[in-house]
């Protein structure tokens, strides 16, 4: 990744445009704030948290696991849109990033990503004129895309043609399932589309691609059942089709099922990557529950790695306590925040303790032992969800800690 606008990261002055920051913090650029290591105590509330040493530990846990499973690793980088995450997964050995549209896309590169997986067709005709520039000055750039009808691949082609592309834009043939999203349908058809490619004078088919998180949402017998089934539907048709590149790339995995990703598509040739993403934040509520290394014996587990913190303002009924913290700061579309702990007190908030629901700017919370002024930790699920609110998210040195203490800045761009 570019070296000039890493470093460009801590020289960033922090002020009102982050609410994750402080008064106290404004004028500090990142690199003086984290040599500051100020007490998250002086952070006002709502806020959003990580953890430094579950960010690590996720990590190292991802990258041995596919080094061990033979598999290579393209991490999802629309989960945290964080360059700073994004040079530690490639720096643990990750092959490359993945993204889903134009803009994120646009980050990669302004930061340097030298090879890119973009998850989806690029069909706008703009932005295939200015990625044939970023090919063309930057022979070392790296880049794959993926289609999924003969029409994408005409639009693509024509595009690039008006963009006089020298070099072919890699592709692979995206399938599909029942009920899923995007991707080819039929197998025949997913055949033509690749035969459309190898026409095209300005593409190169480079792959097959897929998503299986769409066709199963819980770990049950059925769920993965319907994964396992659809993987080897790619995996033959993977097997079936002539590519125009020495490696080919079999692509699917995301947070949920990449241990049957290894198990059906681990023996093909070519290049299997993984695309999971969410697995470098983890959470305390969806990936907890579904993830491969807590449903089964993968090794040690992920961590949850983001937390958010809010405050009592309001205790208008006996069981009824209102927080500062609401839609507009948290996740809510995979599960409601699950209160944890009162920070710097000993005091339980009781088994009873729940969210029960979370308005643009409060949150509910019931049966609780908190009183107002408290402020409480909560667990999150979905950290794709969590992190698109905050700009820049302090990291914590241990969010167990009675008084955790922030030792970096994470800074987003979604």
């Amino acid at each position: 990744m570019k070296a000039k606008a890493m470093n460009a990261l801590g020289r960033e002055r922090l002020d009102w445009r982050f609410k994750a920051i402080p008064a106290s913090a404004h004028g500090m650029t990142v690199d003086t704030a984290r040599e500051a290591r100020l007490p998250l105590d002086d952070f006002g509330t709502p806020l959003l948290t990580l953890d430094a040493g579950a960010l690590d530990h996720n990590v190292r846990t991802m990258a041995r696991w596919t080094e061990a499973a033979g598999l290579l690793h393209a991490p999802h980088g629309k989960t945290t849109m964080a360059p700073e995450l994004w040079r530690r997964q490639l720096d643990a050995g990750a092959w490359g990033i993945t993204v889903a549209n134009l803009p994120q896309l646009r980050v990669a590169r302004a930061f340097g990503v030298r090879r890119v997986m973009y998850a989806s067709t690029l069909l706008d005709q703009a932005g295939l004129a200015w990625l044939s520039g970023e090919l063309e000055g930057d022979p070392g750039f790296e880049f794959v895309a993926w289609v999924d009808s003969v029409r994408s691949v005409k639009l693509m082609d024509e595009a690039l043609r008006m963009a006089r592309n020298q070099r072919r834009v890699d592709v692979c043939v995206e399938l599909g399932g029942p009920g899923g999203r995007t991707g080819v349908r039929d197998d025949g058809d997913a055949r033509k589309v690749a035969a459309a490619v190898r026409k095209a004078g300005t593409l190169r088919l480079a792959g097959i691609a897929g998503y299986e998180g769409a066709l199963a949402h819980d770990a049950s017998r059925k769920g993965r059942g319907s994964v396992d089934a659809y993987l080897r539907r790619l995996g033959n048709l993977a097997g079936g089709l002539k590519y125009e590149v020495d490696e080919p790339v079999v692509t699917a995995g995301g947070s949920a099922f990449f241990d049957q990703v290894a198990d059906v598509l681990g023996g093909l040739g070519g290049r299997v990557v993984l695309r999971a993403g969410a697995y470098v934040v983890h959470d305390d509520g969806f990936y907890r529950g579904i993830s491969p290394f807590a449903r089964a014996a993968q090794g040690e587990p992920l961590r949850s790695a983001m937390h958010a913190w809010a405050r009592v303002v309001s205790r208008p009924e006996h069981a009824l306590a209102l927080l500062d913290v609401g839609k507009r700061d948290v996740p809510f579309d995979e599960g409601l925040p699950v209160p944890q702990l009162v920070r710097g007190k000993a005091k339980p908030l009781g088994d009873d303790a729940r969210i029960t629901a979370v308005n643009d700017q409060h949150a509910f919370l019931r049966d609780s032992a908190a009183d107002v002024g408290d402020v409480v930790r909560l667990g999150l699920s979905h950290p794709c969800t969590a992190l698109d609110k905050w700009t820049m998210i302090p990291v914590v040195d241990d969010a167990d800690s009675r008084h955790p203490v922030v030792v970096d800045y994470v800074r987003t761009y979604f």
